[in-house]
């Protein structure tokens, strides 16, 4: 039986140290189906764990920042981990299955994550944690035909988030999540039966696409990633996820600096989209008028020429139309956006 990854050899692909591919041998090929149809990505090395017992949900929903406990069978929704001032420590999306709740996290966050939640189980608490990472794999569907691909599987997903079903009689936990472009799909199958699902989606029509393919959509989109924007740097607001911040529920980590933000309409530093003229790699110091403006830190330059880029500027900076320098060669930069999620009182002031 051929293996996942020599499958993904055979279609051209060039493996990352930890087996993720980088590529499939046509950036050009795979960039524009991300844009323009629909690609699959092996997401292997993104967080995956399950809690089970009665208070798997209480337990999330008291450490991190979005409302949990209200999930629905079938419902998803974002959260965040936070330290005592606020900084991002984690990010992962929450989906309520029967008898368990799967967590997805981060690339390369699964021994912290799992870490962290063990950490914060106390005595009494009716909740055991298993670390999915091991025994299965997970791929992505992304692009704006996605969701027609996974309807000749899935044609019951429609209203729900999260679905544990078959295709082709392969058992698979079929997810929705924030897309980078068009829609995006999470499905996790069994180590084993990995290489034969992988198939039957490419040959249902979806490319196959490397992690730096998905690298420009991020970037392209405005959303966050660990180690650049999601890190102890910034907190849940700066970077564009306040869809995924409840101002309503009880007590976490870091909540009181949280709510005294939004409270207050204003922020230190905010997310933003950046044109430039030439590539400069993250992480880089922006300067406005020869004074620190803030940090770039995301960059790339997609196939086709074009380049995009993410920055956390001050907030007094960052509306359309603001010009910036890069690094100590001073490169011109733009904001055109703010990015992420934002409150509207942001968006009517830029």
């Amino acid at each position: 039986m051929t293996s996942l990854s020599e499958l993904q050899r055979q279609q051209g692909a060039e493996l990352a140290p930890d087996g993720i591919p980088l590529s499939f041998g046509n950036p050009q090929q795979e960039y524009q189906a991300g844009i323009n149809s629909v690609i699959l990505l092996d997401r292997s090395h993104e967080a995956r764990l399950t809690l089970s017992g009665k208070d798997r949900l209480d337990l999330m929903n008291r450490i991190s920042t979005n409302d949990l406990v209200s999930l629905q069978t079938g419902e998803g929704r974002p959260t965040i981990f936070t330290n005592p001032t606020a900084r991002i420590l984690d990010r992962v999306m929450v989906y309520n299955l029967p008898e368990k709740a799967l967590v997805l996290g981060e690339p390369g966050r699964t021994q912290p994550l799992g870490q962290y939640l063990q950490r914060n189980i106390f005595f009494g608490d009716e909740v055991q944690l298993k670390n999915l990472g091991a025994e299965t794999h997970a791929f992505d569907l992304h692009g704006p035909q996605a969701a027609a691909l996974m309807q000749q599987f899935t044609p019951t997903l429609d209203e729900q988030h999260s679905l544990e079903t078959e295709i082709d009689g392969i058992p698979v936990t079929v997810t929705r999540r924030k897309p980078v472009m068009g829609s995006r799909w999470t499905l996790i199958v069994a180590r084993e039966q990995a290489a034969q699902l992988w198939q039957k989606l490419t040959d249902a029509g979806a490319i196959p696409a490397g992690s730096l393919t998905y690298n420009i959509l991020r970037i392209r989109a405005g959303l966050p990633s660990v180690g650049r924007e999601l890190s102890t740097e910034y907190i849940p607001l700066e970077v564009g996820l306040w869809d995924e911040v409840s101002f309503s529920k009880g007590c976490y980590t870091g909540q009181e600096i949280i709510a005294r933000m939004e409270s207050r309409n204003r922020l230190a530093k905010i997310l933003v989209k950046l044109e430039i003229t030439a590539f400069v790699p993250a992480p880089a110091e922006l300067y406005a008028n020869g004074k620190p403006a803030g940090q770039l830190t995301s960059s790339v330059q997609a196939p086709d020429g074009e380049l995009f880029a993410l920055a956390v500027v001050k907030a007094a900076l960052a509306h359309p139309g603001q010009k910036l320098e890069i690094g100590e060669a001073r490169q011109p930069a733009t904001i055109l956006a703010l990015a992420g999620v934002q409150p509207d009182y942001i968006n009517a002031e830029s």
